[in-house]
């Protein structure tokens, strides 16, 4: 079981250019993308977080049931469905605000165990920032590695929702002891600062870093350094594609038996190298496509 921990939101993606653009509701949230990537590639998944009895929440855990993903972790609550409202740029590349005050997933809380048989679990974006909900997500964090469960880490920055950057930066550093993989974008680590070898220092076996459609290169603890291109296609938008790498290295790393930080050490370079072209292709076909829309596993036969 791979436990994706983190925030369902519903995205306002605009149908057209300028501000009074009609919106159109998405189902998204970055670990919401990633539980939905792994589910359509096949692997055992496990959604753990909290969502509104509204009708946007009911709409979010019926796709994920759809998807095959285990919503017996999502706890459910009767404040209202964050919403995150899209701007698309002329190249498909997407910002967002939010609208998080009062809503469910802010109210997150800790559970007690795990799901059975959970070997991975993955973190990241708004649900480590807006608290109380942050510190119940770090909580789950620190204690599943101090059970040597494997976790993986995204911040995917959203800037306009962290009030002290420097606070929010030290906290990112508090927590890669506790990380396995660390994956995020060239955006992400110029706003953190520091460099992958600075954080392998402090925990992490393996930093991945996207390159939008320069592709994605892999730093490891022994001192690798592994790259693959970007797969050419025409960008519809990039919604979803960092969280589609996110699902794709992980699932990835479960078919060859890899989660753990000794097997990330050992792929080589052959391994990383059919791991990172995997999730570039998985990627590209995400952002072939309008909204958060992952390809399913035999998109990616072959």
């Amino acid at each position: 079981m791979i436990v994706v921990a983190g925030e369902a939101l519903i995205d306002l993606v605009p149908q057209g250019t300028g501000a009074l653009a009609g919106l159109q509701p998405a189902l998204g949230g970055g670990p919401y993308n990633t539980a939905v990537a792994l589910g359509r590639l096949g692997s055992r998944t496990a959604f753990c977080s909290r969502v509104s009895r509204d009708a946007f929440g009911e709409a979010l855990v019926d796709r994920l049931r759809r998807e095959g993903v285990d919503v017996s972790a999502v706890q459910r609550g009767a404040e209202p469905t964050t919403l995150a409202v899209a701007t698309i740029d002329a190249h498909g590349s997407a910002a967002y605000s939010f609208y998080v005050d009062g809503t469910a997933d802010r109210l997150f809380t800790a559970p007690a165990e795990l799901p059975e048989r959970t070997r991975a679990v993955s973190f990241g974006t708004c649900s480590l920032v807006l608290e109380p909900g942050a510190s119940a997500y770090e909580e789950l964090l620190r204690t599943a590695a101090a059970q040597g469960v494997f976790t993986a880490l995204d911040p995917n920055i959203r800037a306009g929702l962290i009030p002290d950057a420097d606070a929010y930066r030290a906290r990112f550093k508090s927590w890669l002891p506790s990380v396995s993989l660390l994956k995020l974008s060239e955006e992400d680590a110029l706003w953190l600062g520091g460099t992958p070898q600075e954080w392998l220092a402090a925990g992490p076996s393996a930093v991945v870093i996207t390159q939008g459609g320069d592709g994605l290169t892999v730093f490891t603890r022994d001192g690798s350094v592994h790259s693959v291109p970007g797969e050419k296609v025409d960008v519809v938008d990039t919604i979803g594609a960092g969280d589609t790498v996110n699902a794709a290295l992980l699932h990835g790393l479960s078919a060859r038996d890899a989660l753990s930080s000794e097997a990330l050490t050992g792929l080589g370079a052959d391994g990383w190298t059919r791991l990172l072209r995997f999730a570039a292709r998985a990627a590209s076909i995400t952002c072939s496509r309008a909204g958060a829309e992952p390809p399913y596993a035999h998109e990616l036969d072959g």
